[in-house]
């Protein structure tokens, strides 16, 4: 297991550094040949063993994708007044979006979640009870497995920071959210016109929510371009837990508040996002019940072939 585990970090470390450098390569052409029909269930890879060990791939204990994933498919779970993470022992535990990508990405046996947001070509994201990971399927209720992005403030935000927020409300920061395939979360957004403010907002968070927010902060930087942003992505409970000292202006999380950090912050939803259970290319899995789910992250289920 630790070899495995050596391996899979691996190369994680190295494809990370060759997905920078690396240009696509165009498709080469080949000559002509009668078009043969395939069978839409047919597995991607003659070679994937079914009997191999599953790669389990979640997110480090700060994130909050991890949070609402592992209470969404009871992963997390109460025992007396104690929540308990049941992951299993040996679970690759990774602190950003991309390095949950990139892991399963090199490893045709993996499985990890992400944001529905930030689902590629280079993964492809599994269907979850037989419902489709898309945007359409989130708004009507259909796909279960999502969480609202939530900007936290300790309530006592200045002029600058209420504007930012504002902005991030108005027509133009919510068509921002549907572009970049999230769901929208204010009914009757009204149209933002530029203050000229200046200062620095400080933002500190989740790595989910941080794509949606530079570009947020793009925007609002070209209407009032004498703001200055500093951003750190930590993770959601590294995020709630600096605007509740205070030390950044602006937390940002990708799940629920907690009762405790509810009664200290004010919250203001950005978006509502799915997150979607990813696999490797070459794995010809396409869906995946929730029940198993729990059971591949609780370490019930170990091959893929016991996924019925």
């Amino acid at each position: 297991m630790k070899s495995k585990i050596l391996t899979i970090v691996s190369s994680v470390l190295i494809m990370s550094l060759a997905f920078v450098g690396c240009a696509k390569e165009e498709p080469k052409q080949v000559a002509e040949q009668p078009a043969v029909e395939q069978p839409a269930a047919e597995p991607a890879a003659p070679d994937f063993d079914m009997e191999n060990d599953i790669t389990v791939i979640a997110r480090d204990a700060a994130s909050g994708t991890r949070g609402a994933f592992h209470e969404l498919m009871k992963i997390k779970v109460k025992e007396g007044d104690t929540e308990v993470d049941k992951l299993v022992v040996g679970a690759l535990e990774f602190d950003g979006t991309d390095k949950v990508i990139t892991a399963v990405e090199g490893d045709k046996y993996g499985i990890g979640y992400i944001s529905l947001g930030s689902v590629s070509e280079r993964i492809k994201a599994a269907n979850v009870d037989g419902v489709e990971a898309t945007i359409e399927n989130v708004k009507s209720g259909a796909y279960a497995v999502a969480r609202p992005f939530l900007l936290v403030t300790k309530g006592t935000e200045n002029d600058l920071v209420k504007d930012f927020i504002s902005f991030t409300e108005s027509v133009q920061g919510q068509q921002i959210v549907g572009e970049k395939n999230y769901i929208t979360a204010v009914a009757s957004p009204v149209e933002y016109k530029a203050t000229g403010m200046s200062g620095t907002i400080k933002f500190a968070g989740s790595t989910s929510v941080t794509p949606l927010m530079e570009k947020l902060q793009e925007a609002y930087k070209e209407l009032n371009p004498n703001v200055v942003f500093e951003m750190q992505s930590n993770g959601s409970s590294q995020g709630i837990k600096a605007a509740i000292d205070g030390s950044y202006d602006i937390g940002m999380s990708s799940r629920e508040l907690k009762d405790d950090e509810k009664s200290q912050l004010n919250e203001h939803t950005l978006a509502i996002d799915g997150i979607a259970v990813i696999l490797n290319n070459e794995n010809p899995m396409t869906d995946i019940s929730t029940e198993n789910i729990t059971k591949i992250y609780t370490g019930e289920i170990t091959k893929w072939s016991e996924i019925k």
